[in-house]
């Protein structure tokens, strides 16, 4: 049952939406981007362009489902591409490493929606993505980026309702960031580190495993899965040691503490998190 004040909140987002007249939706795919997207289609229709960018730190098949997504929701689409990999600063994995990747990507979408003629460019951040260390907000501020999901005052189980309510295949859809957001700050990002980690987490949800992360410690993988779900992982204990040794890991560990979100942050000092908070008010 959706409650009224989700309800409130979802037609508060219908208000914001149809006060922009005409917007760009950077789209992924995930279940905050698609039901943004949804609803910007529902609100203003014909006036609504979903864009997606082709990423070296995201799996060519999210792009592509994305693209499916696009068509199934009968949306005009603009399709480009970043090169994360050619920014030095993103490249060294400094803890700003997020403000750098997500100030190149909003500055390209700017120009983008500029020569298009869209005044409004959308993300799909939600409340409770303040709530964690999130570099990429100050570049989203900067660069002029809407969030109308945090405008509303919608946390992510709010979103997964109403998107199952509308028929969206993704309202119950596992969370997705870039891999490099799998590598411990300071250890440099490269492409093979990236392939290594897209494999292994792929293999890991063709055995049937709902939510994952590996996290790359150099010659370790350590895997988060649901707590619910490191049964599955004992049980195929054999196997994924086998797959990740042949992807170049010595040691394949399970971490007890299961999967949540931005782990690789709990190592940075409270200091580190409280500036760049501050600095993305």
């Amino acid at each position: 049952m959706i409650l009224e004040t989700t309800r409130e909140k979802d037609r508060k987002l219908g208000e914001i939406l149809r006060g922009m007249g005409r917007v760009m939706v950077a789209f992924s795919g995930g279940v905050d981007s698609t039901f943004v997207l949804k609803r910007a289609i529902q609100e203003l229709g014909s006036e609504v362009i979903a864009v997606i960018a082709a990423s070296e730190t995201f799996p060519s098949r999210e792009f592509d489902a994305a693209v499916e997504l696009t068509e199934e929701l009968g949306v005009k689409l603009l399709k480009t591409e970043v090169k994360e990999l050619e920014n030095a600063d993103f490249v060294a994995n400094n803890p700003d490493r997020c403000y750098h990747c997500k100030t190149g990507l909003y500055a390209h979408l700017q120009q983008l929606a500029k020569e298009n003629g869209y005044p409004f460019i959308l993300d799909g951040s939600n409340v409770d993505d303040l709530g964690d260390y999130r570099p990429g907000l100050k570049a989203k501020n900067e660069q002029g980026i809407r969030s109308t999901l945090q405008e509303a005052g919608m946390v992510k189980d709010e979103i997964r309702q109403l998107s199952q309510e509308l028929g969206l295949r993704t309202w119950n859809k596992p969370s997705f960031a870039c891999l490099s957001s799998r590598i411990p700050y300071g250890m440099k990002i490269e492409k093979w580190k990236i392939d290594q980690l897209d494999e292994g987490e792929y293999f890991l949800t063709q055995l049937g495993l709902y939510q994952v992360r590996v996290r790359h410690h150099d010659k370790i993988a350590r895997i988060e899965v649901m707590p619910d779900e490191i049964h599955k992982v004992i049980e195929h204990r054999d196997a994924i040691y086998e797959k990740f040794s042949k992807l170049g890991f010595a040691y394949v560990t399970l971490d007890l503490q299961g999967y949540r979100t931005g782990s690789m942050n709990e190592v940075l000092s409270k200091e580190t998190k409280d500036k760049v908070k501050e600095a993305s008010v």
